[in-house]
């Protein structure tokens, strides 16, 4: 961890995160999932239309 003249900063990320949260680990979760969800979004299929759009089956009916 961190030292200085003034001792550890250890001590003082302790009391922010009992204040405020630990923000570095909610931004990480946050990220994490935002980026499962543009991962999801992503796998699209040209070839296939998106149910209920309108485009004729493949069976043309």
């Amino acid at each position: 961890m961190y030292s200085s003249a003034f001792g550890s900063a250890q001590p003082i990320y302790d009391r922010l995160v009992r204040e405020r949260g630990d923000v570095p680990a909610e931004v990480r979760r946050t990220a994490e999932q935002l980026q499962e969800e543009v991962r999801r979004a992503m796998q699209f299929d040209f070839r296939r239309p998106w149910p209920g759009a309108g485009f004729p089956s493949s069976s043309g009916i």
